[in-house]
């Protein structure tokens, strides 16, 4: 792969547009004011990052991890850029170019996440293996029905990103952003099958692509010269994905520990001995300025930042190091996982996930999500295929017009669109239409 056509501000699906005059932005800035103004991003302030509905205003909803992940990816994506170029004469591109279009892609990072996190992904999964789904899954494929037998937010979040519905407007492309925003924004350039979580390879942990766009991922991948891999439907990543995918982590695994704090799920000395050991990891980092923060929530928020900032140097260095690997594909593994404190990080993880994400009320409210995603999901699904019922057909009605399909589309695309619409939904949202469709609440006139 190479730089020259990896930073590509060719806007997806808007080709035959005229380009907009220059305005002071660059073309991925562009990509992040979109992504800001768009309906999929603003719903993050109401879907869940650690705490289901949390009742408190300090806890980060997906809307806030996903601004944070930005800005340290866009810290990472300006050193590495900024070391790059010193490499290249002839690139057209800035240190500013490969920030912006790092954030943008951070920014986008989790705008397909269904409601209730990761916890969504798998009730959506489940349902699809249920008895209950069995006779809508009869016409489809195997790689469709692995598509929502294992929903994954990555996959949706492309098709938000790159689909716009025939019905709302001629525009195709969905919010028009760039290849290389594309590219960098997908973490998995795979379908759903073949199934690859056992490889051990950071790229194929997961998928990113549906069945219904990889005409769309196959023509991004093309534009930005990815390297094809050895089965169908699978590409290496843009080298640029790495850096979104750090920046995640990053956030994820201090912010969230500094949320666990918070919430008083994880003591406090035990959080500051680990946020301590990871920042003097590095050995020109001190603590010096600790000694003059006297209050514990001060002290947390202090540490977790100084935390980040080494996670960025060290996560960059990586990168560095292993630039020409990533560029020929022979590098496939989170950067991450090369860090000098990475048992630190290990213990961060294991107690995030003991204490905080397998807390007892997250996993009560968990519990809900997975009744009320699959009770959405089979109402809305037999309002579209039971056509003789007045019951389904009084449900059909309170289904957005963009996503009920004529019979003209395949079972697929009725399916997959519907469970867009679920997935597209807020946590209070999904409560509320649950609630009034099984009559445990009535909206009032």
């Amino acid at each position: 792969m190479n730089w020259h056509q990896l930073l590509n501000a060719n806007r997806f699906g808007r080709t035959n547009l005229p380009q907009t005059p220059f305005d002071g932005r660059s073309e991925f800035q562009k990509d992040f004011d979109r992504i800001v103004f768009s309906t999929a991003f603003r719903r993050l302030q109401n879907k869940t990052q650690v705490v289901p509905l949390p009742e408190t205003d300090f806890v980060h909803t997906r809307l806030t991890h996903s601004i944070e992940s930005s800005c340290v990816g866009r810290s990472l994506g300006h050193l590495v850029g900024k070391n790059i170029l010193s490499s290249y004469n002839d690139l057209t591109f800035s240190e500013y170019d490969f920030e912006a279009v790092v954030a943008a892609a951070c920014l986008a990072h989790d705008i397909g996440n269904p409601p209730f996190g990761h916890t969504g992904e798998d009730a959506i999964s489940e349902y699809f293996k249920s008895k209950n789904a069995e006779k809508f899954l009869a016409n489809l494929t195997p790689l469709q029905k692995s598509d929502l037998q294992n929903f994954e937010g990555n996959a949706a979040g492309f098709r938000l990103l790159t689909y716009t519905f025939p019905s709302l407007s001629n525009y195709k492309g969905g919010l028009g952003l760039t290849h290389s925003t594309l590219g960098v924004f997908t973490k998995y350039p795979k379908a759903s099958l073949p199934d690859l979580k056992s490889s051990g390879r950071a790229s194929e942990k997961k998928y990113g692509v549906f069945e219904s766009d990889l005409d769309s991922f196959n023509e991004v991948a093309n534009s930005l010269g990815l390297i094809k891999k050895d089965f169908d439907n699978g590409y290496f990543r843009h080298p640029l994905s790495f850096l979104v995918e750090a920046a995640d982590d990053i956030c994820y695994r201090i912010v969230d520990l500094e949320d666990g704090f918070k919430l008083r799920f994880v003591d406090f000395e035990k959080v500051k001995n680990l946020l301590q050991d990871l920042i003097l990891s590095r050995k020109e980092e001190s603590l010096d300025r600790l000694s003059n923060i006297h209050e514990e929530n001060e002290i947390i928020a202090y540490l977790r930042s100084r935390a980040i900032g080494v996670l960025i140097k060290e996560a960059a260095d990586i990168f560095l190091e292993n630039h020409d690997s990533i560029l020929t594909a022979n590098f496939d593994e989170p950067l991450l996982k090369r860090i000098e404190a990475i048992d630190v990080l290990t213990e961060i993880e294991k107690l995030s996930v003991n204490k905080i994400y397998q807390s007892k009320p997250v996993l009560e409210i968990e519990a809900a999500g997975f009744e009320v995603l699959s009770g959405l999901l089979d109402a809305f699904l037999n309002a579209i295929f039971q056509t003789d019922s007045k019951y389904y057909s009084t449900i059909k009605k309170l289904i957005p017009h963009e996503y009920v399909l004529d019979n003209s589309v395949s079972d697929y695309s009725k399916i997959i669109t519907l469970t867009l619409f679920v997935s597209s939904m807020t946590d209070t949202y999904a409560i509320e239409i649950f609630k009034k469709i099984r009559g445990i609440s009535l909206a009032r006139l």
